[in-house]
């Protein structure tokens, strides 16, 4: 990395929105990314770059600077060492951290240390919003030294700035909390008259009991006992009759003879909506990463049982009393299998084949199962758009979206409603797109499942999309079905949302990237019985030795002579050690050491040509983020003798 050897200044760009930015950071490609993103936003920046603990302590001596945005890890220095810096120097600029990923407990430590907020270095996209968070912090900061000094004017002053300030603000009287005085915003912002007002107290204010107050709020009386310019969060009582979250600065004033307080109030309703999606986008991405772990650990486990119960169900005679028992084993493990797939899919690593994709054919195609499905007591209409645009995703996966989506109303709907699946066009612009953070912005295709069922309260929506949550009884389903919808539809690039009132129904809204391609349909895979028995040569490369047993001898089976090394890196790369030539290498995809892709690529070093077939439980970083890479063959993990075989005989011929 090339050394920043004196400040860097970027110059800025016409805009309507002007700030002074302070960047620590050595890399200057990041530089130019927090520019690029910020004066994509709209922001008429002016931006100092340094990379050195000295120039960043001589520009806060020098310039007043409107954010500074630091990366926790510098070459010699971290975001803890400027927030010492920043302390010390006096200053009050909010300081934003560039964080690597939410395993940096240094991020942490910065918010603990008085950073504004820490931005995830591949959500990038997040930066504005975070910088507007920070200068709206630190207005609010500025608000509340202005509320210190109204009790300083006389009250002809007080009655100016009250009465012109363009923030709410009330005056109440410090023991009864009567209201005494409200400005024209406050009215503006809880709708009731200044009469009204007058009439009223803090308590009235407050939201009823029913309603949940944030973490932060304090009770009623800490409220009427702080003595000075202190803060904190309330549920507040709209005239309309719906909560508001609001922010409440306070400072003592003395008005009209009494001991009073003057409060300067800031709406944060959408503020913690937008905390509130992304703490529970983490809780979700934390869940999905628990539940890949474990699959991937028990594909490998069934692939096992199955197996050797296959292997022994083969060899029984077809009189003998052990056949039922192992095929009361084989379908408990295949009930087993369904589940792991469907932890698979929440966790967005369930293997894709993903195809250009007319959503309309697929609905139309499936529209005599689905009324199957949900029983003649619901009235099932689908309404489709005639223009609509391609989709990239598994054909598979998104016939299970729609059917878990129809299973869930259906279940909704025990005396019968209506179901109503739909397809349109939309086109997300950037305030569409505010609404859902992890959609961006652009052309998609939307498919929504709506009911007229029982709904779900705030509370139940917030939980739907999680693992094992379910409201059945004990039982009846394994509350895995939404989560699954949600994993498959985020692995696809995808966005899911649900609107719904007890009582009225729920809407399920899926919004997924259109694609300027033609949809392909799937060939239909040949009947076992003409796959041929095989004579080639595989090597099997499976660190897992229980499962590499069962496969070896499903292939010998097959007709196949099995090479198996010792351990995968094990002479791969000798051709005169595998005892001739090598028709096919057959190997899982992760493995300790190495990868499954390393493998075939030292191999093909000496053996050009060589055909691969992969096997995995889940996808893999080395095969592609979103799915199996173009040109790679994979076979899905636990699998049948009858897969892997017909597997293998379509990689060898073709």
């Amino acid at each position: 990395m090339t050394d920043i050897a004196a400040p860097l200044t970027l110059p800025p760009l016409i805009d309507e929105k002007a700030i002074r930015v302070l960047c620590a950071d050595d890399d200057f490609l990041d530089v130019k990314l927090v520019r690029d993103i910020l004066t994509g936003d709209g922001y008429q920046l002016t931006l100092d770059s340094v990379d050195d603990p000295e120039f960043f302590r001589q520009h806060l001596e020098q310039t007043d600077y409107d954010v500074i945005i630091c990366d926790f890890n510098l070459r010699a220095w971290t975001a803890l060492d400027a927030l010492e810096i920043l302390k010390v120097s006096g200053k009050d600029v909010p300081l934003i951290v560039l964080s690597g990923s939410l395993g940096d407990e240094g991020a942490v430590d910065c918010i603990k240390q008085g950073a504004t907020d820490y931005v995830l270095k591949d959500r990038m996209a997040r930066l504005p919003t975070a910088v507007q968070h920070a200068l709206d912090a630190k207005g609010a900061r500025n608000k509340q030294k202005l509320a210190e000094s109204l009790q300083r004017k006389s009250a002809e002053q007080y009655r100016l700035l009250f009465e012109g300030n363009p923030n709410p603000m009330l005056v109440f009287d410090a023991e009864t909390q009567a209201v005494l005085a409200v400005n024209e915003m406050a009215v503006r912002l809880y709708d009731y008259s200044k009469h009204e007002f007058l009439k009223m107290t803090l308590e009235d204010l407050h939201a009823p009991a029913g309603v949940q107050q944030p973490d932060s709020a304090a009770e009623v009386a800490d409220l009427t006992a702080m003595s000075i310019a202190s803060s904190d969060v309330f549920k507040h009582w709209h005239k309309s009759g719906r909560a508001i979250e609001v922010e409440i600065a306070s400072s003592p004033l003395e008005f009209q003879g009494r001991s009073a307080k003057i409060g300067l109030i800031t709406d944060v309703t959408e503020r913690n909506s937008l905390q509130a999606q992304f703490l529970q986008a983490q809780k979700m991405e934390s869940l999905g990463r628990l539940a890949g772990g474990v699959a991937h650990d028990l594909n490998n486990l069934l692939g096992v049982v199955m197996g050797y119960g296959e292997l022994t169900l083969e060899s029984l005679d077809p009189t003998s009393p052990l056949r039922r028992n192992l095929e009361g084993m084989q379908k408990a493990a295949s009930q087993a299998i369904s589940v792991v797939r469907q932890l698979l899919a929440f966790s967005r690593k369930q293997i894709q084949q993903p195809q250009m994709l007319d959503l309309n054919k697929i609905i139309v195609n499936m529209e005599e199962l689905l009324r199957r499905l949900i029983g003649g007591g619901i009235e099932l209409s689908i309404v489709t758009e005639s223009d609509l645009g391609t989709v990239r995703a598994d054909p598979g996966q998104i016939e299970q979206v729609i059917m878990n989506l129809a299973v869930n109303a259906r279940d909704a709907m025990p005396r019968g409603g209506q179901l109503r699946i739909k397809t349109a066009n939309i086109d997300l612009d950037r305030a569409a797109a505010h609404d859902k953070p992890e959609c961006p912005f652009g052309r998609h295709i939307m498919l929504e499942v709506k009911d007229t069922g029982c709904g779900m309260d705030a509370g139940t929506q917030a939980k739907i999309f999680e693992p094992f949550f379910t409201t059945k009884d004990v039982g009846k389903g394994t509350g895995l079905g939404l989560a699954t919808v949600y994993g498959i539809v985020k692995q696809s690039g995808g966005s899911i949302s649900v609107d719904s009132v007890p009582g009225r129904g729920a809407t399920f809204r899926i919004c997924l990237p259109r694609v300027e391609a033609p949809f392909q349909l799937s060939a239909a895979a040949k009947p076992f019985d003409e796959i041929r028995a095989g004579t080639e040569t595989v090597l099997l490369v499976e660190d897992d030795e229980p499962l590499r047993e069962v496969v070896r001898a499903f292939l010998e089976q097959g007709g196949y002579k099995v090479l198996v090394p010792g351990y995968p890196k094990c002479g791969l790369a000798s051709p005169e050690k595998t005892e001739g030539k090598i028709d096919l290498l057959l190997t899982d995809v992760v493995m300790p050491g190495i990868s499954g892709p390393q493998v075939a690529e030292d191999l093909r070093l000496t053996i050009p040509g060589l055909k691969v077939l992969f096997m995995s439980g889940s996808t893999d970083e080395a095969l592609g983020h979103h799915g199996v890479e173009e040109g790679v063959a994979l076979l899905e993990k636990p699998f049948t003798r009858r897969a892997l075989l017909r597997k293998v005989r379509e990689v060898l011929d073709n």
